[in-house]
């Protein structure tokens, strides 16, 4: 069973906006004094916080799908609904958070910072907040918004001051255990570190973090052994250790080799990075420090011997250890110190982002109407976030509401629009995108006005059922019309012929 897990995939789901309540204050002697409906509660938002207590992924792989609470209802007598809490998801330090096709949405690096990952739905407007001079006591209330729903990346990146590379079996794991309180698993076969381990190390005044990165192999850049998928956990680190094994049991390797084949898989995988590093030193331009392990037996000294004429010219500096024997690791702790203490003090100053206020450009359009093909015959499409809003505010079963969100569209130029787009009386119109979108025939009539409010709460005259006749209808009416017409005048020709306009006295019967 997996106990450490750097990379998940998260979904995550903001409460829902409580609906707000369409109420009516009844008092004695005064049974309708007038809206008390509340607005509803804004529901949760989803936020990721870096926790120091939490060092893995590994909560969010066994369960992947998160969702905080909705807001409350509102209610009579002017009772808001109660806001949603937060769902609070900590995650550890160096976290990056990203969408599902790679966009970088936030780097989490420091101990409190936060991230909303998807915020809550506001809540509907209760009828006390809807009323008007025209409208004073509205029989419906705006529903709540749903929450934001998004599909979230979440991959760790070690923070660590210096992180200790090499072969499997090269040592790293016991000189980690050596050098700090870290425990890792150490076994005498390659592979045996399959997960980042993380050690604090003191040197005198000096503190800093060590991380042991699982064994690299050649071709690990590409996917081999367990390079590519633990790489990630050096992007962060200020000094690169070099841990060679000079009693490597294979005939094919020494520790020069060795040195080479990691480089190699190091600017490979650099070479790969984003270019969005920020201030940070490109990776194989950063202090390294090699180290020459297992030199405490002697086919390990004389080998060390060997190579260290060789790996001098790389201008690192070279140290002689022994993690079973703790040879040379208070020197090499000191010079890790000193290398740390030099590249945090090269590091700029953190600034604190200006705050930016960005306000919304009036007079430009705040939707479109797209003109689509929907079920085989033309649609008209109005995208925007208004008007979907909108659409999710409304209780479509409320005659009154749907004809106060018909007052918004038109207030916006949206008929105004759909006119322009081609649209006529009885085209198809769409708002929203996707599956959830609201799908209407558009009547041009559902215009607003003071005049048309008049009737009993709940319903919109303007929704009453009004039949309208076709063109074959119409005509047909037209030749009623016309033959009952022509019978009335035969009628009364038939009379005048007979005299009976100019003799009152003639009877009927006598003719």
């Amino acid at each position: 069973m997996a106990t450490f897990v750097d990379r998940v995939q998260l979904h995550v789901i903001a409460g829902a906006g409580g609906n707000g309540a369409a109420s009516i204050r009844r008092e004695k002697f005064k049974p309708l004094a007038g809206p008390d409906g509340a607005d509803g509660g804004r529901g949760g938002d989803v936020i990721l916080e870096v926790d120091p207590s939490t060092t893995t992924l590994l909560a969010y792989h066994h369960k992947p799908h998160r969702k905080a609470t909705s807001g409350g209802f509102g209610k009579g007598d002017m009772r808001a609904g109660a806001r949603g809490e937060d769902l609070i998801l900590p995650v550890p330090d160096g976290t990056v958070v990203a969408t599902a096709d790679g966009q970088v949405l936030a780097d989490l690096v420091g101990v409190g910072t936060r991230f909303v990952a998807a915020q809550g739905g506001q809540g509907g407007l209760g009828n006390a907040a809807l009323s008007s001079r025209q409208r004073k006591a509205p029989g419906f209330a705006l529903l709540g918004e749903p929450g934001e729903e998004r599909d979230l990346v979440l991959e760790l990146k070690t923070v660590a001051d210096v992180a200790l590379v090499g072969y499997p079996s090269a040592g790293k794991s016991s000189l980690i255990a050596a050098m700090s309180s870290a425990r890792p698993k150490i076994a005498d076969y390659p592979f045996t570190t399959l997960v980042p381990n993380l050690g604090v190390v003191e040197a005198g005044e000096h503190r800093y973090t060590i991380a042991d990165v699982p064994g690299l192999i050649p071709g690990a850049s590409q996917g081999k052994g367990l390079g590519l998928e633990f790489l990630r956990h050096i992007e962060r680190c200020h000094v690169i250790v070099h841990v060679l094994d000079t009693a490597a049991l294979e005939s094919d390797r020494d520790p020069v080799s060795d040195l080479e084949t990691i480089e190699n898989e190091l600017a490979t995988y650099a070479a790969g990075l984003d270019e969005g590093a920020g201030d940070r030193v490109p990776l194989m331009e950063r202090p390294t420090v090699i180290v020459l392990n297992k030199t405490d037996v002697p086919d390990g000294a004389d080998m060390a011997d060997l190579v260290r004429e060789r790996l001098g010219d790389r201008g690192a500096p070279i140290l002689d250890i022994s993690a079973v024997s703790h040879k040379g690791l208070r020197e090499l702790s000191f010079v890790l110190a000193s290398l740390v203490e030099e590249a945090r003090a090269s590091l700029p100053e953190p600034e604190e982002a200006p705050i930016v206020l960005t306000p919304r450009a009036r007079g430009g359009r705040e939707f479109e109407v797209v003109k689509e093909q929907f079920e085989g015959d033309n649609a008209f499409r109005v995208v925007g976030d208004k008007p979907e809003r909108w659409v999710k505010q409304t209780d479509f079963a409320n005659d009154e509401a749907v004809g106060y969100l018909a007052d918004r569209l038109a207030k916006v130029g949206v008929e105004e629009a759909l006119y322009k787009a081609g649209a006529v009386s009885g085209s198809t119109v769409i708002i929203g995108p996707g599956q959830d979108a609201v799908v209407f025939d558009w009547e041009p009539t559902m215009v607003g006005g003071a005049e048309l409010l008049l009737g009993a709460r709940g319903a919109d005259r303007r929704l009453e059922d009004h039949h309208r006749p076709t063109r074959e209808q119409k005509r047909e009416e037209q030749r009623e019309r016309t033959a009952s017409r022509m019978q009335r005048i035969e009628a009364m020709e038939k009379e005048r012929r007979a005299g009976h306009w100019a003799d009152p006295t003639i009877s009927d019967e006598e003719n």
